[in-house]
Parts: structure tokens; sequence; C-alpha cells
């Protein structure tokens, strides 16, 4: 392969994987053509790309970005993989299609996580991880839980609450709301009293 057509493939793969932060290598020579195209087709539906590398290449594409240490120390002809919602949900995906019979010499060789190497067995390790949707979900269902526990505890409060009221107001006796009546006649008012006066009655007799 001459110099100018290594650039233009080493160009190529470059501007695929550009803005790619993880990626997998997997094995890819036991399938047949057949095979190979239905595998694309099913890594396709979970927006996953895959393309044949040249390892010298595939380091040249990668030098100085988060890919480069998936192919330090690679052999063989092997193919990228990368997309998806994130690095788990691409480790369970190729995890998965390995399960598959159609599939079974298809063979995951390592690849790269945030900057950092990933060995064979790490793949299956990652595919085991929740991945973001779920993490999202586990994450939805513990900020909601507080607010849900509060919100039973304060209906349960204000439903005993209620049902206390209630059981007092039906147990009370219903007179006891009325107003009192007693056999007492009203006070009368007082008597007037006469004035005092030093002057004798007007029928005593005189002295």
């Amino acid at each position: 392969m001459s110099k100018f057509v290594k650039d233009l493939v080493t160009s190529h793969l470059k501007n695929r994987l550009q803005g790619a932060t993880d990626a997998l290598l997997v094995n890819i020579v036991g399938l047949d053509a057949v095979s190979t195209s239905k595998l694309r087709q099913e890594l396709r539906k979970k927006k996953i790309q895959m393309t044949l590398v040249k390892n010298s290449l595939a380091r040249r594409a990668t030098e100085g970005t988060a890919l480069a240490p998936a192919f330090e120390g690679a052999k063989g002809t092997l193919a990228v993989v990368w997309g998806g919602e994130d690095i788990v949900s691409l480790s369970k995906e190729v995890a998965r299609l390995m399960e598959l019979k159609e599939f079974a010499k298809l063979e995951a060789r390592g690849g790269a996580m945030d900057g950092a190497k990933m060995a064979a067995d790490d793949v299956k390790l990652v595919a085991k991880w929740p991945s973001r949707s779920e993490q999202l979900s586990l994450l939805l269902g513990q900020i909601l839980s507080p607010g849900a526990t509060l919100v039973g505890q304060l209906t349960s409060v204000g439903g005993a609450l209620a049902s206390q009221i209630k059981q007092k107001s039906e147990g009370e006796d219903p007179s006891a709301s009325d107003v009192a009546v007693t056999d007492a006649a009203p006070d009368a008012p007082p008597m007037a009293e006469s004035p005092a006066t030093d002057a004798p009655p007007a029928d005593a007799p005189s002295a």
C-alpha cells in the first residue's frame, strides 16, 4: 500500500472515529460474508458502527485520542465497534451477540474506555454494569422515594387525625352541645334602700 493510500485510509478512519471516546475491538475473521452482513445490521439497530481496520493505520488515526490505548499491542485483523448509548450498552450488545449461535465465532479483543485500555475480559465485566438509562432510572427512583414516603406519612397522619375527630364527635352526648337549662328563677332586681334620715316619723308623739 502506497503512502498516499495509507494517508487516505488513515484520514478517513480518523474522521469516522472523531468524537468517539469509547470503542471495542472484535475479531470477525471466523464469520462468513452473510453473517458479517447480519452482524452489521444488528449493530446498526443500536446505532453502533463497525469497520475493519489495519492496526498500524488505526494507531496512526487514533494517536493522541482517547481511543489510542485500544490499539496498543493489538495483533491480527480486527474490527473496531463504537457508538451506542455508552460503553456499557456497547459492551452489552457485543456480549449479547457473542452468545448467539450464528455469531459464535465473534470474539471480543478489548477496547478503550475514557482513555483507559480494556482487556478482552473487561468487556464481559462492563457488560454487567447498569447502562446509562438503567442508572437514570435507579437515580430517579431514589429521588422520588423520599418524597413518596413523606407524602405517605403526611396523608397517614392527616387520615388518622380525621378519624379520631370523627370518632370523638360521634361519641359525644348530643345534649352536651345545647345550652344548659336550670330551674332556678332569674335573680330579682335588688330592692331599693330607703334613704337614711335623722328626722322622726311624722306621727311620732312630740316630747
